[in-house]
């Protein structure tokens, strides 16, 4: 089946014709004779076109989409096929009117109606006549308008001029044809067969590759002549640039090896940029060099800086690595290399602003103060890793931020809570799409300086995932003997985190590994005591809530005695968050009284607290009587603070069978089966028959079986709980106890004292029995955390006994 194509002179495509009843032959000068000689009606639907000018005697296929256009052809197919084309001003316009399309057009003759599949209707044209719009008549359902015709100035035939113009026409044609890899041969046949000469150039007019805009001037012109010159002129810069492209396509095709050809567009295009004098790409490139000149780097810095470079510009600019080798060239241009913040050297000032903002925390201000003082001293040193471990909520995170203002160093923290990514650490390498640095380049790339503070939060909650562990990979960031070159796989460059001062902070310290721990200097972050939390509430929290909520203290007063009266009636923390949230909660509640203008308390009192935040959630500890035998106190820590805890243990007829309840861990039923064993063993001593044994079950429980518990520091009191009750003697009044035991006899040292301490002190305990070697730690504690205690240090079993225990039987002794 033959098939006709519509030829265009560079890069239209011709309507492909189903058969060979399809075939529109090209015009000849009979027709375009009996063309002119046709009468216009003087009333036309007029169809406008987005993107491209009809002229006379040529055939087109054009989509039609809008609903007015596709309604103007279907009724149009019907009656008549006769419609005027016009070209819109504006191709973005959906809804022209006569202000918005060329009032110069053509009369145009529906040869064929296609319906697409994709609901648009495509239609072939031909062009008859040029026309000018009168007056448009109506806009709905589509555009009609009154008409007149445009009369076009001739040549005569003999003249000599204008038969010149048109053979120019012609050999220019043939030429751009021959030259064209994109034009099919048949175009040339064409060409050749034109006898007409207005349709030759209207032929050749609508085939440029020009403007809607140029194309449409050249329909507007009436003399001929006048038109075809101008068409010629086209002609000539199409073959002038259509030249310069084959220059071009041969200069690059030199250039081309096998393993190039990939990048021959890439090749083709640059070598267009340069006729035209540069490139985006190179100004960008040059602009890259120009900064690295005035960055102070090291040689291979710079070395590897200029290899890279020199491969961005050999890319091509399609292919993904394009942007990810621009993207590294920026890091390296972004990175502070060697660029250091000048440290602040007051250290008077840096205290003051440490105790500005947090209260308490002497240890790790101490630390800090250090770290200045040597500084001062010797401005080469290596800044420390410190690890900040303790509860939620005391300070940990924001304390950060204050030692940063203190030295006068950048801030940065990032969290690493949840992190399951090496990458995330050490960064992906260039090779994989979207590969980026990891957290800790990109971090100081933010920061701006080589030595800020760094925040490591939530250390301990680093995972391992199939991407590997990336608390392996923290080993080399916090090794001051490896930092000062760290690798990151994108970078693909030592850089020094020598002088970067490490924060970490932890709530455990067992989820670390212990590499990685070793490589950090612990400070304990103790929680505070209830004066402690009193004062940061006076000083830090009621003013930070205040001024959020845009309230004065002329606004709201909360004092000591209320404080002290929300700390302990509505938070059991270590910290301060629940405390801020309940002080916030009061805040809110005169806010809400000061914007509906109600009248209320600005001094708060106990029951306006009641009142706001409802009744008291917690009790505080209370030390029991030692009425009962076998119910003994003792000291625990745990994640929000340190509390007490009561040891019963009772007895009933049976076979020595030992059972223990209250949600008890491994650890704490060795301790109650150590203190039975030490007791079982030593019965002479302490007066017991061994019958007891034989002839009663042992049960030890702990109060509070909803909370899990565990460790050895109970094992005392288990002790002294069951010789009471296998004795019947009252323990000691007001006394509390904690110390781990040994089958010897021996009492071991226990952790968290301070924490235990100010739960003893909360519950009015008087005495306390520790460990003599636990008497240190009571050394290092705030004399005023210990005052109103009596403290007995202790290292046998015996001794634990001799204290507790009273010579007196309880009220209702058995018999035993």
């Amino acid at each position: 089946m033959a098939k006709s194509k519509l030829i265009t002179l560079d890069n239209l495509s011709f309507q492909e014709l189903q058969d060979e009843a399809d075939l529109i032959p090209l015009m000849t000068t009979e027709d375009e004779d009996a063309m002119n000689r046709e009468e216009l009606p003087t009333t036309l639907p007029i169809l406008p076109l987005r993107n491209t000018v009809l002229f006379p005697g040529v055939v087109i296929p054009i989509t039609a989409g809008r609903d007015k256009s596709i309604k103007l052809i279907n009724e149009t197919n019907k009656r008549g096929k006769v419609i005027g084309v016009v070209s819109q001003k504006d191709e973005d316009n959906e809804n022209p009117d006569l202000a918005d399309i060329n009032t110069i057009g053509t009369v145009a003759q529906i040869l064929r109606v296609l319906k697409m599949p994709d609901g648009n209707t495509t239609v072939i044209i031909q062009g008859k006549k040029r026309f000018e719009v009168a007056e448009v008549m109506t806009t709905d359902p589509y555009m009609t308008a009154t008409i007149r015709e445009v009369a076009e100035a001739r040549p005569a035939k003999e003249n000599a001029e204008f038969k010149e113009i048109i053979s120019s026409i012609k050999k220019l044609a043939l030429t751009i044809i021959k030259d064209s890899p994109n034009i099919p041969s048949e175009a040339a046949f064409a060409i050749k067969n034109i006898e007409s000469s207005s349709f030759l150039i209207n032929f050749v007019s609508s085939n440029l590759n020009i403007s809607v805009e140029e194309k449409q001037k050249l329909l507007e012109i009436n003399d001929l002549k006048e038109r075809a010159l101008e068409t010629l002129r086209y002609m000539n810069v199409e073959l002038q640039k259509l030249s310069l492209r084959n220059d071009i396509q041969s200069k690059v095709e030199s250039d081309i090896s096998q393993q190039q050809r990939e990048y021959f567009l890439h090749q083709q295009m640059k070598t267009i940029q340069e006729e035209l004098g540069g490139t985006s790409n190179e100004a960008e490139i040059e602009e890259m060099r120009a900064r690295a000149k005035k960055k102070k780097w090291k040689e291979d810095v710079q070395k590897h800086f200029d290899k890279e470079i020199a491969k961005l510009q050999r890319m091509n600019p399609q292919v993904a690595e394009f942007s990810i080798q621009k993207n590294y060239l920026d890091l390296l241009l972004e990175l502070p290399w060697d660029q250091f913040s000048k440290d602040k050297f007051d250290l008077k000032r840096a205290r003051k602003i440490l105790d500005r903002d947090h209260y308490g925390l002497d240890d790790v201000k101490k630390r800090i103060i250090e770290y200045l003082a040597v500084l001062k001293l010797r401005n080469d040193m290596k800044s420390p890793i410190l690890c900040l471990y303790g509860p939620p909520g005391v300070g940990k995170t924001s304390l950060g931020k204050s030692i940063a203002e203190a030295l006068g160093r950048e801030y940065v923290r990032i969290s690493l809570g949840g992190l399951r990514d090496e990458a995330e650490i050490r960064g992906h390498r260039k090779t994989y799409i979207g590969a980026m640095p990891g957290r800790i380049i990109k971090s100081l790339k933010k920061a701006g300086t080589s030595n800020p503070v760094f925040v490591l939060d939530e250390i301990d909650k680093l995972s391992v995932g199939s991407q590997g562990d990336p608390s392996s990979a923290m080993l080399e960031v916090l090794d001051p003997e490896q930092n000062s070159e760290f690798y990151d796989n994108f970078l693909e460059l030592g850089y020094d985190l020598s002088k970067v001062m490490f924060i970490a902070t932890s709530n455990s310290l067992s989820t670390i590994q212990p590499a990685l721990r070793d490589r950090m200097e612990i400070i304990n972050v103790t929680g505070y005591t209830i004066e402690e939390k009193v004062e940061i509430a006076k000083k830090h929290l009621l003013p930070k809530q205040l001024k959020e909520h845009g309230l004065t203290k002329e606004h709201l007063q909360i004092g000591k005695a209320q404080l002290e009266k929300i700390v302990e009636g509505y938070t059991r923390e270590s910290g301060v968050r629940g405390l801020e949230k309940q002080i916030a909660k009061m805040v809110r509640h005169a806010a809400m009284n000061i914007a509906m203008e109600e009248k209320y308390e600005v001094k708060v009192t106990n029951q306006i607290v009641v009142d706001v935040l409802g009744a008291p959630r917690l009790e505080r500890d209370k030390y029991e009587n030692n009425d009962v035998a076998g119910v003994v106190t003792g000291l625990a820590w745990t994640r929000v603070g340190g509390d007490i805890l009561f040891i019963e243990s009772t007895l009933s007829k049976g076979k020595g069978q030992l059972t223990m309840t209250g949600n008890l861990g491994k650890v704490m039923k060795e301790s109650a089966t150590i203190a039975l064993e030490y007791i079982k063993s030593n019965t002479e001593k302490l007066g017991l028959s061994t019958e007891i044994f034989e002839k009663y079950n042992i049960h030890i429980h702990v109060p509070e079986g909803a909370t899990p518990k565990d460790g050895p520091s109970a094992g005392i009191t288990m002790l002294t709980s069951l010789v009471s009750l296998f004795t019947q003697r009252k323990v000691k009044k007001s006394i509390a106890m904690t110390g781990e035991i040994t089958l010897r006899g021996k009492v071991l040292p226990v952790g968290g004292i301070k924490e235990k301490i100010l739960a003893a002190k909360r519950a009015r305990i008087k005495e306390i029995l520790l460990c003599e070697d636990n008497r240190r730690d009571i050394e290092e504690i705030k004399p005023e955390y210990l005052k109103g205690l009596t403290f007995h240090y202790v290292k046998e079993m015996s001794d634990v006994l001799e204290l507790a225990l009273t010579k007196q039987k309880v009220k209702n002794a058995k018999n035993l």
